[in-house]
């Protein structure tokens, strides 16, 4: 017998019982004062979080909207573009951008590693006439971190637009967009912010906001130019908005914020010794880990061993434990296990997460010797609380 369901996927994320309540509040109208307060407050929340002094605008959609939007906004069709490819995500953009008409130069990366800022300086120079670079912050279908903050020096010199998908980044790891030179940033709600799906949000720099209002419109839902002059003029979006989720939503950020001037410190040691607590503990069962270098501070995912069927196992975890993992996608559906250790997740559900993990595994045919995975699991992820976010993980006891 269980009393909860744990949910360890890359997204959507378990929620706070503030966030929840805030759901749950009576409906109030979008064109009213209520509502105004309510967003402003958010906006203040949302640039703080995002590290920029521009508009933050929340769009009523999924992560994929905000990318659609950005698209849309930043480019002319016809317009030469970089994206990197290295997982689901990065194929996103190229759907986009193609459907778009975009002419695609597309950095193809194997799945489960990272591209060096060194490639797309060689992309860049080999592509001069390119008006964007785009990339995932982290890969969600992989979880491999991209070196966002050494491509943006790159791009930042150049009149080249830096695109940056971070819907498995934001609110999980470091990525200031103002400090980086980063010039589109976007997310969802349903990861770091703990809110359900619904908004998409994003941001631009100044430089990408003068590009934008040169280009014609070509999409009428997503049209920033306007929504930013909603926003800022009234403290209001353009369409009806997502009332319920925005509500959750500052909630959620209040709940980010709650420790004042060290809050996304706090939060990023927190997240960063969850990310050295997984990774540790699959180490110590002998298993692969699929990103081995520049890994996601949200989301640990595990190659399994030849024969060993993903998921089944997912779904036995799920069954006998109440325990929801990520599986893999395209080619490696049924290959991969993803953990998901983001947003309202702490230590006790990733030990629990981590036993069900091992149980659900030898229980559809795996091996492990280890009887500790939990106690390395622990004794790693308060050592990581100890040393600087970002730093190599401990992955075994001193």
């Amino acid at each position: 017998m269980r009393n909860k369901s744990r949910l360890l996927t890359p997204g959507p994320t378990q929620m706070p019982e503030r966030v929840r309540l805030a759901l749950a509040m009576h409906m109030i109208h979008h064109r009213k004062n209520e509502f105004r307060t309510m967003l402003g407050e958010v906006e203040i929340m949302l640039q703080k979080l995002f590290g920029t002094s521009q508009t933050v605008i929340p769009l009523s959609s999924s992560g994929t909207g905000a990318m659609t939007a950005a698209v849309h906004s930043l480019f002319n069709p016809g317009d030469e573009v970089i994206i990197v490819n290295g997982g689901k995500f990065g194929e996103r953009w190229v759907h986009i951008s193609e459907t778009h008409g975009l002419s695609t130069i597309v950095i193809n990366v194997p799945w489960g590693q990272a591209v060096s800022a060194d490639q797309v300086r060689a992309c860049l120079d080999e592509h001069p006439n390119a008006k964007g670079v785009m990339v995932q912050v982290c890969e969600t279908s992989t979880g491999v971190l991209h070196p966002v903050k050494e491509i943006a020096a790159i791009t930042r010199t150049r009149d080249v637009l830096l695109l940056a998908d971070g819907i498995s980044a934001v609110g999980i790891s470091p990525c200031p967009m103002d400090e980086y030179g980063i010039d589109c940033l976007l997310t969802g709600s349903q990861k770091g912010l703990m809110v359900p799906p619904g908004l998409g949000i994003i941001a631009l720099s100044e430089r990408a906001w003068k590009r934008a209002a040169e280009i014609p419109v070509s999409c009428f839902y997503f049209d920033l130019i306007e929504e930013k002059k909603e926003l800022e003029a009234r403290n209001q979006t353009r369409f009806t908005s997502s009332i319920s989720l925005l509500h959750g939503l500052n909630e959620a950020l209040c709940t980010i914020f709650r420790h004042g001037e060290n809050s996304l410190d706090a939060l990023y040691h927190e997240q960063w010794a969850l990310t050295c607590m997984v990774r540790a503990a699959i180490k110590e069962l002998g298993l692969q880990l699929f990103a081995e270098d520049h890994y996601s501070w949200g989301l640990t995912s595990v190659l399994l061993p030849e024969g060993i069927d993903g998921t089944k196992m997912i779904q036995y975890a799920e069954d006998n434990y109440g325990v929801i993992f990520g599986g893999g996608m395209g080619d490696y559906k049924g290959r991969i296990v993803r953990i998901g250790h983001m947003g309202w997740v702490d230590w006790s559900d990733a030990l629990a997460g981590l036993t069900a993990f091992a149980y659900s595994y030898k229980a559809v045919g795996g091996f492990t010797s280890s009887r500790s995975y939990l106690e390395v699991a622990l004794d790693a992820y308060h050592t990581a609380l100890t040393i600087e976010p970002g730093t190599p993980c401990p992955d075994s006891r001193a």
